[in-house]
């Protein structure tokens, strides 16, 4: 054991792997990539040898940004970029630890290693000091799935709130769906923390106006919201930035930066239902310490996603996760969420 890496988090990591499921014996692929973490690694590594599993490390190099930005919290790891042995290794697995930077949830090899019948936990990039604060809820699990349930018989979703968000996504044609931080069957995959529940919309599907208001989050940047955002969304695209303040302006010059039409369009738009999670510890930990999937599954937020989209056809590299407080989310006419709190079935 490294002075980096304490008992209480291996116990921990220990902890999610059974509830994936985990025997002695199984096979274990433990990915990472040269920019992971090494107190992350290091924890899933020495839970997955406590459990008995049969670990094979796959360390892959980061690859080369090619700008012109920086590329954060995207959920689409470049790490594997395509390697044959390292997606063989990864498919042939009983269970992979997606330690990789960025995670494998939106990753073009993600459906080739799940093909395989792995099953994958992505745990996000965040100190491992935070999982002391997510226990293990067996709950959570009908609650998603609940979540999911409602979403699947919707064919429509509104959202609103008092900052003047006013946005409509037809559900027809949607993919959705939710992870509550374990997976138990052959092909499956979760991210960890769990606790969310999405729609990827189908093509011009998404029409109105979502205003950022201060407090909301911008998890590329991993910054609060300190002045309103106001955007306007057409057939899924953003039309129009509003804003006076930097917010705005950082926003304009991050999409456009890409030179890229669909770093504008609606990627995905759902709702947190973690109660283990907080909007505050955005504000606790060091940018390189967080990768905003604590702030992703808070319960009661809103989050508005721009970028990729596979259900639309759309793949790009610029991408926002936009958390949003206070909102109300209405299926078919029906609250499920009011004013950022869940309603009382979801908790």
């Amino acid at each position: 054991m490294t002075a980096a890496t304490e008992w209480r988090w291996v116990s921990r990591y220990a902890e999610q792997f059974r509830a994936c499921k985990l025997e002695s014996g199984d096979v274990a692929v433990l990915l990472s990539e040269a920019a992971s973490s090494d107190r992350i690694v290091e924890t899933a590594r020495l839970a997955l040898e406590m459990l008995g599993a049969a670990v094979a490390d796959v360390r892959m190099p980061t690859p080369v940004n090619p700008g012109p930005v920086p590329i954060r919290s995207t959920g689409a790891s470049q790490a594997l970029a395509g390697h044959r042995a390292a997606i063989a290794a990864c498919a042939t697995a009983d269970f992979v630890v997606d330690c990789t930077a960025e995670g494998l949830l939106h990753a073009p090899e993600l459906g080739e290693i799940l093909g395989g019948g792995a099953r994958v936990l992505m745990i996000s990039a965040e100190h491992p000091e935070n999982t002391e604060r997510w226990p293990l809820d067996p709950s959570l699990e009908n609650k998603v799935n609940l979540g999911v349930s409602l979403l699947e018989a919707a064919n429509e979703m509104v959202i609103e709130s008092a900052a003047g968000t006013n946005a409509r996504i037809d559900l027809n044609g949607a993919f959705r769906a939710g992870s509550y931080g374990w997976c138990t069957e052959p092909g499956t995959i979760a991210h960890w923390p769990g606790g969310l529940v999405l729609a990827f919309p189908a093509a011009n599907t998404v029409n109105g106006t979502v205003v950022l208001a201060p407090g909301d989050i911008n998890l590329t940047f991993k910054n609060y919201v300190r002045e309103p955002v106001t955007l306007r969304i057409e057939n899924d695209y953003v039309v129009d930035i509003a804003g006076d303040g930097h917010d705005a302006e950082l926003f304009r010059s991050y999409l456009a930066s890409f030179d890229e039409p669909d770093a504008y369009a609606i990627s995905h738009v759902g709702w947190g239902m973690n109660t283990a999670a907080r909007w505050e510890s955005l504000a606790m930990w060091d940018r390189a310490d967080l990768n905003g999937t604590e702030l992703r599954a808070f319960a009661g937020n809103v989050l508005f996603s721009t970028g990729a989209n596979e259900t639309a056809g759309r793949f790009c590299r610029g991408h926002f996760d936009l958390p949003m407080r206070h909102c109300t989310v209405k299926l078919d006419g029906e609250v499920v969420v009011e004013a950022g709190e869940l309603r009382s079935d979801l908790t």
